[in-house]
Formats: C-alpha cells, structure tokens, sequence
C-alpha cells in the first residue's frame, strides 16, 4: 500500500494501476462464546479508477488492516464499468437495496457532486463529476453503498440502447413456430 492518507474516517490508498481505494465502514462485531467474547471487524471498502470504473467488497478478519486488504481486494474482484455522459449519469434511477432506497439524477456541469457519504464515495470514486442523490429509507452505509452500485450498474448509455431498439425493429425475429394444439384446430 503506497502513499496511506487519512482524511477522517475514510482512508484513501493509490496503487499502480490509479485505483483509489476508500473505506466507508469498519464495524466491530462480538460473538459471544462459552469462554466469553470473541472480536472480529468487518470493512466495506470501495475502489474506482475516476474514469468509469468502480467496485466494493466487504471483508471480515480478526484484525482491522486485514479486514481492509481483504475488503480491497474483493472490490478489485468485484468493479463494473459505469456508462457516464461527459461529466455527469445518462439518465435518472430509482434503486432499492434492502431498507435503503437511492435516487441518483443528472446535474448540469459545475453542479458537484451532491450526495451523502456513503453514497458519495461510490459516486466519486466512478468518476462522476455532476450528480444529485437522495438517500431514502434507511440509510445504513452498507445498503446505501450496495443500492448505489446498483444503481450504477443498471444505468444505460442513451445511444448504445437506441442502436440496439433501432437493429430489433430493422431486422424483426423469425416467426414462430405453432405449436401442435393450434395447428390441429385448423
């Protein structure tokens, strides 16, 4: 891990390739046991390359730095391409991840990015520039952070979908075959 920098609760790591890696939550969680507790973290880290790229993984050890590494290279496993239009999102998208509900709309450019954040480091980290998010419902970061990847992953560039409509009405599927009951009607 080259250059480790802290700002707050969220540390950011650059590696070779350009991913940013960013830690948006380390719980501590306790299991009780007969010989009493036993401790382990969980880490949801979200990695992005600012240019379309992102991904997030949640990782589980007994101690933080690992969690985090492992965390880290779960999202590296995990990164979708996320279609953006100049600066900002094609198109508006409502997702639902559990409790937690994510609205994410296109801005104009010189907006920023307007987002809460959890849903900010996944944004970010994608690359999008221009946007405005609502979180609704529940606003855990783990269901945030997975309803915003979602949302990203569903998203659709405008003139690739338009390509594709305008080819299926060029060129209509072969017709279908009729099935043995409706031909036996005849």
């Amino acid at each position: 891990m080259v250059g480790r920098r802290q700002s707050g609760r969220q540390g950011r790591d650059t590696d070779d390739g350009g991913i940013t890696e960013r830690v948006v939550k380390i719980s501590r969680v306790s299991k009780v046991h007969k010989g009493g507790r036993h401790l382990s973290f969980s880490a949801l880290v979200v990695v992005g390359d600012g240019e379309g790229r992102v991904g997030l993984g949640l990782g589980k050890a007994l101690a933080v730095p690992d969690a985090v590494r492992k965390g880290g290279v779960n999202a590296r496993k995990n990164m979708i391409k996320v279609p953006l239009t100049g600066s900002t999102i094609p198109h508006e998208i409502v997702v639902r991840y559990g409790a937690a509900e994510v609205m994410l709309r296109p801005a104009p450019p010189g907006t920023g990015v307007i987002a809460g954040g959890s849903v900010r480091a996944v944004v970010e980290l994608a690359g999008v520039k221009d946007i405005t998010t609502k979180a609704r419902r529940s606003t855990n970061p783990i269901n945030c952070v997975k309803a915003t990847f979602k949302g990203l992953s569903m998203l659709r560039d405008v003139e690739t979908e338009l390509a594709k409509r305008k080819q299926l009405v060029e060129s209509p599927p072969p017709p279908r075959r009729q099935s043995r009951q409706s031909q036996r009607r005849r």
